[in-house]
């Protein structure tokens, strides 16, 4: 947890000169305690078919190979909790690395929330097979299988959370959350 806190604050250092530049796009916190990379946190917000490169400092057309997979990520992931699922589709798919499982999570993520469960369903399995041990995955895998009715296998998802992450990660809370509420 206090490597969580670190990597928001070191993020937040690192942006903040950014903010009298670019407006800044939707964050978005969750679902994601994992880490990852550098450059987590808010990004400058470009136009649509634009991605801001971190080395250059300025929004580049998007297509592959214009940036490094972790800005891929960071800019998809916040796009995807901003509600602009298509767009983060579209740059998230510009990846390099095709069995990256944040990016496999987060494709999962942006389908689902636009209502194709079914291939959000692929993805995550596409991400679990990459990295078993990948336990953010399982929150969302959880979710989607509320989606669909299935309480049952959302309680598998949580068992699977606890036994890499234990009972007390935010991951494991929030499925745990929703299973609860859930009123099928």
């Amino acid at each position: 947890m206090q490597y969580r806190y670190a990597l928001i604050v070191a993020s937040a250092l690192m942006l903040a000169p950014l903010a009298v530049g670019p407006s800044l796009g939707a964050g978005g916190g969750g679902g994601d305690s994992s880490g990852g990379g550098s450059g987590g946190g808010n990004t400058p917000k470009c136009a649509a078919g634009k991605i801001y490169d971190k080395k250059t400092k300025k929004c580049v057309t998007q297509k592959s190979g214009a940036v490094d997979d972790d800005t891929i990520y960071w800019t998809g992931r916040q796009l995807a909790q901003g509600g602009s699922y298509d767009e983060a589709i579209k740059v998230l798919s510009l990846a390099q690395n095709k069995n990256d499982p944040r990016i496999l999570n987060y494709l999962g993520y942006s389908h689902r929330k636009a209502g194709r469960v079914l291939v959000g369903l692929g993805y995550y399995e596409e991400a679990l097979r990459a990295d078993p041990n990948y336990y953010v995955v399982y929150e969302y895998l959880g979710e989607a299988h509320l989606q669909l009715g299935d309480v049952a296998a959302a309680k598998n998802q949580l068992a699977e959370i606890e036994k890499r992450c234990g009972v007390s990660c935010e991951e494991y809370k929030e499925l745990a959350v929703q299973i609860d509420a859930f009123k099928g």
